[in-house]
């Protein structure tokens, strides 16, 4: 490993490699940072900051960056780009949770790596910058949507160290102009826009020197970097064995879930056991399943018959029957070839993942994303997850009002210390029934108040998002319903979508408490 010293990410200090010191003739922190990636391509480059250099964690290294095209780093006290980047971004990168392995592309340069050959492929587009923190970043951004696995990890120092630093808030290293040049660069310029709105209305500022300086930045937003030539093989010591154990709640499905079950028997690696958590709240119905007990199946088929409806109530149900390493989260209206699971428990493997989202598809259509790459969302019925994490970790049950389980179910994954990969080259194809499922049919109850979001998305939003990217998600989000509606007075359209947004808020806090309540009457043990 060779390790860059800086101070605060301007100044070169020294270059360490095995131990010594390394003489470099470039004094420009960025140029010795190409500079060292060309002479030392299968070296990991490091960087620290100069203060923290007795901090490091580094007999921890090695199993953090367990592949080549890992990218980590970790903000002691400071980060590049402030909060407010949450304003045009609500995706699950931004509000970090610092106390766990988490993926994000925000790159601090307090301490981090990556992989000489993997900085290689980003020179010719990212060569001409000066400043470190950009640069990290601006490589973090595009390389993850190119397949780089980007990570804040509190393991890159010392443990003893974590809990003072967690304390603080850290500090952002670039101002205003930055942050509007590194949307321009990095985003659909809608977003730029949207930004510059937000400042407006949020920080009651005109950044407009920062506005017209962003327009000549140059774009690198959805820009190719191929990193397929770099060999993804991880070498990290799991105990985990390939046993799997599958998960389907089906509502008035029969014959879907029959196939289903005829998929997973033609399986190259068999499941241990398929968990059927079958659905009908008719109270005088009986199961209509006699299949699972009357054939013979090659493995074991636990059945649950339930009268209480529910996606999430379902799914928790059968995650306490889940023994095996692996859990496949699947829906009971899909089709697979026979060696899905065989080649998924391979490919979680060789990425040393512990969550992957298989590409489900329905006929005929497209696969939008071709790259392995960290996903910003999660499919509960469509992906495999680490049984360690997945025991741990229930659907919350007030998400059966409505829709948001798979997103909120990704955010405690992730949260949790479980990065979700998306896998193209998986498949499912998704029949996408037209009736039954596991979802009651009957309307939500807030559904003549006409709340703007739904209360379930305003329940995910208020869990999870930073304040900016709250006011973010409200700002675009009256800004994108405007051409969709008959209320073209832009006054008595803002007053008519304030009072939805307080009825969603209202809905939101009414069904959180009364989901505290219930959990509270729940017997314990």
């Amino acid at each position: 490993m060779i390790l860059v010293i800086h101070q605060h990410a301007k100044k070169l200090v020294r270059v360490r490699y095995k131990g010594e010191e390394l003489e470099v003739e470039e004094t420009d922190l960025c140029r010795v940072f190409w500079k060292l990636a060309e002479e030392y391509p299968e070296e990991m480059i490091a960087w620290c900051e100069e203060e923290f250099e007795n901090n490091s964690n580094l007999d921890s290294w090695k199993n953090i960056f367990h592949h080549d095209l890992v990218m980590a780093s970790y903000g002691i006290r400071t980060a590049f780009l402030s909060e407010k980047i949450g304003y045009i971004d609500q995706l699950p990168f931004i509000n970090v949770n610092r106390e766990v392995q988490y993926a994000t592309w925000q790159m601090s340069t307090d301490v981090g790596g990556i992989r000489g050959m993997v900085l290689l492929q980003f020179e010719e587009m990212f060569g001409q910058i000066r400043n470190f923190g950009l640069l990290l970043n601006s490589i973090a951004k595009l390389g993850q949507q190119n397949g780089l696995f980007c990570y804040s990890v509190p393991g890159l120092i010392c443990p003893e160290l974590q809990q003072d630093i967690l304390k603080r808030k850290l500090k952002a290293r670039a101002g205003n102009q930055e942050l509007f040049s590194f949307v321009q660069a990095h985003y659909k310029n809608i977003r730029l826009w949207l930004l510059f709105l937000c400042f407006l209305r949020y920080e009651k500022s005109f950044p407009i020197g920062a506005l017209i300086i962003a327009f000549f930045q140059k774009k690198y937003f959805k820009k190719n970097i191929d990193l397929f030539g770099i060999g993804l093989q991880s070498n990290r010591v799991r105990n985990h064995g390939d046993s799997i154990d599958v998960i389907i709640p089906t509502l008035g499905r029969k014959n879907y879930l029959l196939q289903v079950l005829e998929d997973l028997k033609s399986q190259t690696q068999l499941p241990k056991k398929i968990i059927v958590v079958e659905q009908n709240s008719d109270t005088a119905s009986q199961s209509d399943l006699p299949e699972l007990k009357t054939r013979t199946w090659p493995f074991e088929i636990v059945h649950h018959f339930t009268h209480q409806t529910g996606a999430c109530h379902a799914r928790n149900m059968a995650l306490g029957e889940v023994d095996s390493e692996w859990v496949f989260f699947a829906d009971d209206d899909i089709r697979f070839g026979a060696d899905l699971l065989q080649k998924s428990l391979d490919e979680l493997k060789r990425l040393g993942a512990d969550c992957l989202n298989i590409n489900c598809k329905q006929e005929g259509e497209k696969t939008i994303f071709p790259k392995i790459k960290q996903w910003g969302s999660f499919g509960s019925g469509t992906s495999i997850v680490n049984s360690d994490f997945s025991k741990n970790i229930d659907f919350d049950e007030i998400f059966e009002y409505g829709f948001g389980e798979d997103q909120d179910y990704g955010m405690q994954l992730r949260r949790a210390g479980c990065d979700i990969i998306y896998h193209p080259n998986l498949e499912i194809l998704h029949l996408k029934a037209s009736r039954g499922g596991f979802r009651e049919i009957d309307l939500p109850p807030w559904e003549k108040d006409k709340p703007k979001p739904s209360p379930t998305l305003m329940i995910y939003a208020k869990k999870y998002y930073t304040p900016e990217q709250l006011k973010g998600f409200k700002t675009e989000l009256f800004l994108r319903f405007y051409s969709k509606q008959e209320i073209k007075n832009p006054f008595k359209y803002l007053k008519m979508m304030r009072e939805r947004w307080g009825k969603s808020a209202q809905w939101a806090e009414n069904l959180q408490k009364n989901s505290s309540e219930i959990n509270c009457k729940l017997p314990v043990g």
